[in-house]
Order: structure tokens, then sequence, then C-alpha cells
């Protein structure tokens, strides 16, 4: 197995596309090319701990949930711990990627976890099932490709399926396993041809009212100089009329940023942390109520940390926000608003899922001998 084969299964896990756009996620370290040699090790935060462990196990790889590199290195020396981490990771030959925001987004990915463990009574969640209606809070854009923009152009009637053939070979009209898709409306076009015009129809110099279809067809961006050309090649107008379109790409109802998980039975605060407190294995919670700890129904998940979305999970009417940790004042503004808070500890809310992550790269990577680090923790301490 090679390096490019983890990044391949990476991928199809948790498409790069659904990250944050000011994430540094993908591979940190390593030439694709090259043979992973020895065992891959999963951990949310690559520390000199983290490393010291996987060089004693002969680690190959490190998919690392955090990106280590965050900031540009000018120089690469022992000086800072991050300098120490890549260096040595380096000298030894072992690759580093990160999937972070993108395994959040990704649907079955690690927000969709920790809302397996918010939607069900305690004790009663199963693996891959959330209980509830949930989508995400921000979707992400996906939909075909081949939606990306939109030719329409004014042909005469009789002309129409030659343009169209035209404009299907250089590659517009696909929707999937359709080709030739397009629509067309009758109505007339108006032209006034100059002194030196070469009107198909008509004559110089006298307006021209000609039966004509506006003809719209579909494709992708890379294929929209060739189906130009054509067009102005074999439209039978001398100055063909045509507009191009961009369509706004189709927004994914489980892929994204957040979620917004509405309950099947409403729950109260107490319910909500007893249920967080069973799936992450943790003995205490911090939360913050905008009023009485009545019966829930709307919740806004988001791990790690999530105050970038209080503002959108107010507008989509959430009553109560779990995520990893928020500030004194950003705390203060959601409870202002009118959004209860309950707050799980950052990593804490992300390190539950590298078992399924496990699992994940274990069938896509067979024969390959995938490890968590032992290392890999949470170093805050609640007293």
């Amino acid at each position: 197995m090679n390096v490019r084969d983890l990044m391949d299964a990476m991928e199809r896990i948790a498409p790069l596309k659904y990250a944050e756009s000011w994430d540094k996620v993908g591979l940190q370290l390593g030439v694709a090319d090259r043979a992973i040699g020895g065992p891959i090790m999963l951990t949310i935060d690559l520390t000199e701990e983290v490393l010291a462990e996987a060089l004693a196990k002969k680690i190959g790889a490190i998919v690392a949930y955090h990106p280590p590199l965050w900031e540009p290195l000018t120089q690469l020396t022992d000086k800072t711990h991050t300098e120490r981490i890549i260096r040595g990771a380096a000298e030894a030959g072992i690759a580093i990627y990160s999937p972070h925001t993108a395994l959040d987004a990704t649907s079955g990915g690690v927000t969709d976890w920790l809302c397996e463990g918010i939607g069900s009574p305690r004790g009663e969640s199963k693996p891959g099932v959330i209980a509830g209606d949930c989508r995400a809070l921000s979707p992400a854009a996906g939909g075909d490709k081949s939606r990306e923009v939109k030719v329409i152009t004014f042909v005469p009637r009789d002309d129409i399926d030659h343009v169209r053939n035209a404009l299907g070979t250089a590659g517009a009209g696909g929707l999937g396993k359709y080709k030739l898709c397009s629509f067309s409306t009758r109505g007339e076009g108006t032209f006034l041809p100059g002194p030196d015009a070469n009107p198909t129809v008509g004559e110089c110099g006298k307006l021209v009212r000609a039966d004509e279809a506006r003809l719209e067809m579909v494709c992708e961006r890379r294929a929209l100089p060739l189906v130009i050309e054509t067009l102005k090649q074999l439209h039978p107008y001398e100055e063909p009329a045509y507009d191009i379109v961009e369509l706004i790409p189709e927004p994914l109802r489980r892929e994204g940023s957040g979620r917004r998980l509405t309950l099947d039975q409403p729950a109260t605060m107490g319910d909500l942390i007893d249920r967080l407190k069973l799936h992450l294995g943790r003995s205490r919670m911090r939360y913050a109520l905008a009023g009485d700890d009545r019966p829930f129904r709307t919740i806004g998940v988001v791990p790690g940390s999530g105050a970038s979305l209080v503002e959108l999970a107010s507008r989509e009417r959430c009553e109560v926000f779990i995520t990893g940790e928020m500030t004194h004042h950003q705390i203060t503004e959601a409870k202002q608003s009118g959004i209860s808070v309950l707050l799980a500890g950052h990593t804490n809310t992300e390190r539950g899922y590298l078992p399924r992550l496990k699992e994940k790269l274990e069938d896509l990577c067979s024969g390959t001998d995938i490890m968590i680090s032992e290392k890999d923790r949470d170093y805050i301490v609640v007293g």
C-alpha cells in the first residue's frame, strides 16, 4: 500500500471538497507514490508524545484529525513542537494526512456520530442510526457537475435539431445517464441587419421578424469553450445571440457544517447531558440554560469549537446548541439570543469517532494494520 492508496481511501470516507475553505486538510507530509512502510496510526492530535509512540511502533503513516501543520513553516529545526514533530516524522519516513472539517461535514462522519448519541434515549443509541430528522446546518454544495452552467441561444425553428445535436456533440445537454437534454420555447426574434451584414434571412436595412425557438442546454464549465465555439460555427445566423448562465450548486441535505437535529421525542437538558455522558464516556458536562429546563426538540450540533455556527443555529430555530467549547462571551451571546448551550469538551466530541474511522479504513485498506494511538488524549482535566 502506498500513500496515494491512503489518500484515496480517506477521500472516499471524507471528501476534501466538504472541508471549510480555511482548513488545512489532505496530505501534509509525504510522497503520494511512496510505499507506506508500516502500520497506519489514527489520532486526534499529533503531539510529540504521539510521535514518540509512532516511532516506537514503526508506524508508516499517521491520520491526524487536527492538522499539525497550520501556519507555514519558515524553518525546520527543533525550536518549536511543530517543527520537531514534522522533522521527526519526515526523518522516519512517516506520512501525515489530516481530514479535519471534511470528516466533520461528511455524511456518517464525526458530527453524525455525535448526533447518534444525542437523538436516542440513554442506552438506546445504535451505531449509524440517528433518531430524529437530521440535516446540515450549513449545507455543502454538491450535485451533478454537468449542471454547472446553462447555455441559452435563439435559433430559427427549422434549424433547432441541427444546433441541438451540434451542441450535444460538443458537450452540452448531459444529465446523468441522458444526453441531448434540452428545453425549447417558441417565440419571435427581431433584428435589423446593418449595411455590411450578411443576414441568413431578411434584407439589410429592414427589420426582420423571425420565427425562432429559445434553446436551453446545461453543460460542465470545462466544456463551455468548445460549446460556444461550436455554437458560433454551426449556428445559421452570422451573429448568433446567446446567454451563459451560471447555476447555483445543489445544496446537500446531509453534508455540510454542523447539524440541525429534530428529536423524535423532546428531551430536557438533563436528558441530553445523560445521553452525552454515556456516548462520550465522560462524567461531567458544562451547560448554560436560556430559561427553564423544559423539554427541547430542536438541537444544533457542532463538534469541536462550533461558536461560529451559533447565529445560524438561532436562525434555524435551534433551542439548544451542543458543541465542544465556547468562550464566556460566546456563551453569554448565545444565551441572550435564547439558545441554551451544552459543552462537552473540544476533543471529547471528536475522539470517540476514531474506532469508527478505523473500521472504515480497514474495509478500504484490506491487509493493512491500522491502530488508534494510546497516547492521544484530552489534556484538560476536570477536577
